[in-house]
C-alpha cells in the first residue's frame, strides 16, 4: 500500500496572514524589544527614536506610570523629528498592552513605541505574539522598550540590549569627555545574525546631529 498524506489547507486569511508576514520581515517593520542596562534608559529611547526616520506620520508613544521617571517625557521635535507625537501615560502594564494592540490597527501610525519597566505579568509571550503578529500585518513596526527587565521568553522578531560605555576623547581637552557611546547589541533576530556594535552620535555634518553612527565592537 502506497502511504498518503492529506496536503494541508490553507484558507484565504491563512495564506493572507502568511504574505504580509513574509512582506513585513522583508521591510523590516515587526515587534523588537530593547533592554537597557541600568543607567541606560535614556540611551534606549535615543536608539528607538533613531530608528523612527523621518517623514510626518505621526507616533503612538505609551508609558506607564514608573518609565517616566527614568526618561521623562519623550519630544520628537527636541531630537530633529518633525512627526507629530501621540503620548500615553497609563497607570497598569495591563493597560499600557491594550493600548499598544489598539494602535497596531492604525496604519496611519508610522510606530508604536512603549515603555515599561520590570517584568509585569500582562507581558507575557502570548500578548508578545499578538503584538508580533499585528505588526507584521499592519505593516506598523512596534518597540517595546523594558526597563530594568528579564529577557524572558519572548515572541518578539529582534531583542536589544543597551549600555553605556566610556565617552569617546575630547579633541579639545584630553581631560574633558568627548561624545557619548553606547554598546548595543542583537542578542537574538530572526532575519539576521545576532551582532554587536558601539554607537555614538554623528557630529560635525550637517543635518546629522540627530543620528548614530554604528561601528562593529571590537574585543578590547
Amino acid at each position: 500500500m502506497i502511504p498518503f498524506t492529506m496536503p494541508r489547507r490553507y484558507t484565504p486569511t491563512m495564506i493572507q496572514a502568511r504574505r504580509a508576514d513574509a512582506h513585513a520581515r522583508q521591510a523590516g517593520v515587526t515587534l523588537s524589544e530593547v533592554f537597557p542596562a541600568a543607567g541606560a534608559e535614556a540611551a534606549a529611547t535615543g536608539f528607538v527614536v533613531a530608528q523612527l526616520g523621518s517623514g510626518t506620520a505621526p507616533v503612538l508613544w505609551v508609558q506607564d506610570r514608573l518609565a517616566p521617571c527614568e526618561t521623562g517625557r519623550p519630544c520628537l521635535a527636541g531630537v530633529g523629528l518633525r512627526r507629530p507625537l501621540l503620548l500615553m501615560q497609563l497607570s497598569r502594564p495591563v493597560d499600557v498592552m491594550i493600548a499598544v494592540e489598539e494602535g497596531l490597527r492604525c496604519k496611519a501610525l508610522a510606530a508604536v513605541v512603549a515603555e515599561i519597566r520590570g517584568d509585569p505579568a500582562a507581558v507575557n509571550f502570548t500578548t508578545m505574539k499578538r503584538l508580533a503578529l499585528r505588526a507584521e500585518a499592519a505593516g506598523v513596526p512596534c518597540w517595546l522598550i523594558r526597563q530594568a527587565a528579564t529577557a524572558d521568553l519572548s515572541a518578539a522578531r529582534d531583542r536589544w540590549r543597551i549600555a553605556s560605555l566610556p565617552s569617546a576623547s575630547n579633541p579639545d581637552d584630553p581631560r574633558a569627555p568627548g561624545d557619548p557611546r553606547w554598546r548595543v547589541e542583537l542578542f537574538r533576530s530572526r532575519s539576521g545574525r545576532p551582532r554587536e556594535w558601539v554607537a555614538r552620535h554623528e557630529q560635525g555634518r550637517e543635518g546629522a546631529a540627530d543620528r548614530l553612527d554604528l561601528v562593529a565592537a571590537v574585543p578590547d
